[in-house]
């Protein structure tokens, strides 16, 4: 029987505190979910013969946003013990065992471990935390991606790849994805000049 289900549905709920620490549900619909698909094939050509790794916990909305790569895309979803994903060198030898070719991790673990020799054959996407310029030039990946977004815009509002020449002090967030916008306003919601400081709002199919 046809359950009437439209994009507008929830697909998901997922507690968050964000910055405020006051723990919210926050409801997130299908069109978020198969946008956020629909774009990481795009931005990172995922497809049904890739191998994603699910390293973040399921409390986590990055594990929302892993299951939907591999899930939405047809690829094999690859899940290390919890010991493998605390110790980035071990984490990196069963990323190489397994031929991940597409990896999503915290900055924080790669900054703690430099002899770090595998990531991801395809991509190597860093979300979580803002990472440092020093370590995007040092990662062994042959993409490196910062991806940005609050969990109420479906987990991803912006991504940025990494080109080779990179010398950057400061890694941006980049350039909204597909079906996003994003706009940089002042305290009375007008569009803030080149270089001035504003606050960051985020529009489009993935707002919760």
């Amino acid at each position: 029987r046809a359950l009437g289900l439209t994009a507008r549905h929830l697909a998901y709920v997922i507690y968050t505190s964000g910055s405020t620490g006051t723990p919210k549900g926050v409801m997130v619909e299908h069109r978020g979910v198969v946008n956020l698909g629909l774009a990481q094939i795009g931005l990172f050509g995922v497809g049904s013969n890739s191998r994603v790794v699910q390293f973040a916990s399921l409390g986590f909305d990055a594990s929302a946003w892993e299951m939907i790569m591999a899930l939405g895309s047809g690829a094999a979803l690859h899940l290390p013990a919890d010991e493998l994903c605390q110790a980035s060198a071990r984490l990196s030898h069963y990323l190489r065992s397994q031929a991940i070719t597409h990896a999503t991790l915290p900055p924080a673990l790669l900054q703690a471990g430099r002899n770090v020799e595998y990531l991801a054959s395809q991509a190597l996407i860093l979300a979580g935390e803002l990472p440092k310029a020093e370590l995007i030039r040092r990662l062994p990946a042959a993409s490196v991606i910062n991806a940005y977004g609050p969990t109420e815009t479906t987990v991803c509002a912006t991504t940025w790849t990494c080109p080779a020449d990179f010398d950057g002090s400061v890694v941006p967030i980049g350039r909204p994805i597909a079906n996003t916008r994003i706009y940089l306003l002042d305290a009375h919601g007008a569009p803030v000049p080149f270089g001035a400081v504003g606050e960051l709002c985020i529009g489009g199919a993935g707002v919760a």
